[in-house]
């Protein structure tokens, strides 16, 4: 992947060591869907994100106290970079000091094992799998297991983060790991989650892909209040979140991989109202920025849904550009939510009509090249006036292709040769050929006469003796 190897030659170029690490490792261990990327690096990062921001990246939030960075890379590709650490803790349930460490000393500190994986992508060791607490065993059985007695007491929010995996992986809890996850909540430790972590794990809901799941796992134990009270009190919009849930693998069979984490976000806190919308996320620590975004993203996909309908659209072709353009979080918000047919109607074919045809046409390309048209502005202006005719349904079979590339090239058909014509054979010509064929018998006849002569000498027998002629 290019992320990847930009952050290789980033890193090797200002002397880190860099890894992949936690989740990333995770997926590519089980076969799933990467996710995002995730990057530990063996000094400060901040420098290489500036640099990877040049190349088109962008920086979403950046925590200079741990110094880690999100990242959205080119290709709408989400990932971090974390600077490698330890947290110390002076008692348990204290907060950490933390300490700029080796990636074996930031391994070890994690929440639970299947994050303490890590694959090396420094030159002398890349390809090189890390883990020191034996991680790959426990995904290998489907165990979700802390690596600490002290896990849950050290940092609460992990109670939610276990079930977040659990069901989302579909593993179960390692049995000492239930064990100190009973006493947790015996201790009354989901009290003391902190509205900021609790914030977290809400955005990382946002982004999961079978969010529902996770709610329903919070919800029997009771931990979805110590995320939001009134969420809890109302319950999600489980409806709006299958649907955005459809919507997504819709585009995903129409090779799409959006972010849909604002019309997630936006379902799952569907059934609250404006005021305790913002009120519930202002609460869990979210900028204002980011309650802004949520809060007028339905507008703006109105506004997309108006010009869908308006004179920007009006051709096939015209529409196919606009939704080209698009966000694909508004595309999945408006196949989501939105009842105007007109909008939906087009939308639906730029997914599964006017983009495969776009897709086949390196073939008309080939195709206009063979008729002897040299590739140049004009050459690319025929091949996009043959898509926008694709669109409206002309020029689907190679013959009608052939006279719409030949009328706007002005390349003319070459005329065929004409065969000349056979004379018919004259009366003349077959009494000639009679002749010949009799002429053709008698020389066959005769020379049958003088072989059968010669063999009658070879064997003794008097040739018969002419007799002589009267005088």
């Amino acid at each position: 992947m290019l992320s990847a190897l930009r952050v290789q030659e980033l890193a090797a170029a200002m002397g880190f060591n860099v890894y992949l690490t936690g989740g990333t490792v995770r997926d590519l261990i089980t076969g799933a869907t990467l996710r995002d990327l995730d990057f530990t690096i063996e000094g400060n990062p901040t420098k290489m994100a500036r640099e990877l921001e040049k190349g088109g990246a962008k920086i979403l939030s950046e925590d200079e106290k741990l110094r880690t960075v999100e990242v959205l890379f080119s290709g709408d590709f989400e990932g971090s970079l974390s600077a490698a650490r330890d947290d110390h803790y002076v008692r348990p349930g204290t907060r950490p000091e933390v300490r700029w460490s080796t990636i074996m000393e930031d391994l070890r500190r994690r929440d639970f094992s299947l994050n303490a994986i890590a694959i090396s992508l420094n030159p002398a060791s890349r390809g090189l799998l890390l883990d020191p607490t034996n991680g790959l065993s426990d995904v290998e059985h489907g165990e979700i297991r802390a690596l600490t007695i002290h896990s849950f007491t050290n940092q609460p929010v992990r109670l939610l983060r276990a079930l977040r995996y659990s069901a989302r992986m579909g593993f179960k809890i390692e049995s000492r790991t239930q064990e100190w996850f009973n006493l947790a909540i015996e201790r009354e430790l989901h009290l003391t989650i902190s509205p900021e972590d609790a914030g977290d794990e809400l955005r990382a809901l946002g982004r999961e892909e079978r969010p529902q799941l996770i709610l329903k796992e919070w919800e029997d134990h009771d931990l979805l209040e110590r995320v939001s009270p009134i969420l809890a009190k109302k319950h999600p919009g489980y409806d709006a979140i299958n649907r955005v849930i459809k919507v997504r693998d819709e585009l995903f069979m129409a090779g799409f991989r959006p972010r849909l984490y604002a019309p997630m976000m936006l379902a799952i806190l569907g059934r609250l109202k404006d005021r305790e919308f913002s009120s519930a996320l202002s609460k869990l620590g979210f900028r204002v920025a980011e309650i802004d975004a949520l809060e007028n993203f339905p507008e703006k996909a109105a506004e997309v849904q108006k010009e869908l309908n308006g004179k920007k659209a009006k051709t096939p072709i015209d529409a196919y550009h606009l939704i080209e353009k698009l966000p694909m979080e508004y595309v999945a918000y408006l196949l989501a939510e939105s009842n105007n047919s007109a909008a939906l109607s087009k939308i639906k074919a730029f997914l599964h009509k006017w983009r495969p045809i776009r897709m086949a046409l390196p073939t008309v390309s080939n195709e206009l090249e063979t008729l002897g048209m040299p590739r140049g502005p004009k050459f690319d202006q025929i091949v996009n006036d043959v898509f926008a005719a694709q669109l409206k349904g002309r020029g689907k079979t190679p013959e009608e292709r052939d006279k719409m590339l030949r009328k706007l090239s002005g390349i003319k058909e070459t005329p065929k040769k004409k065969e000349k014509e056979k004379k018919p054979p004259s009366k003349t010509t077959d009494k000639q050929a009679a002749i010949e064929a009799a002429q053709a018998r008698q020389s066959a006849t005769a020379a049958k006469t003088r072989m059968g002569d010669k063999l009658k000498a070879s064997k003794g027998t008097p040739a018969p003796k002419k007799k002589p002629k009267k005088k």
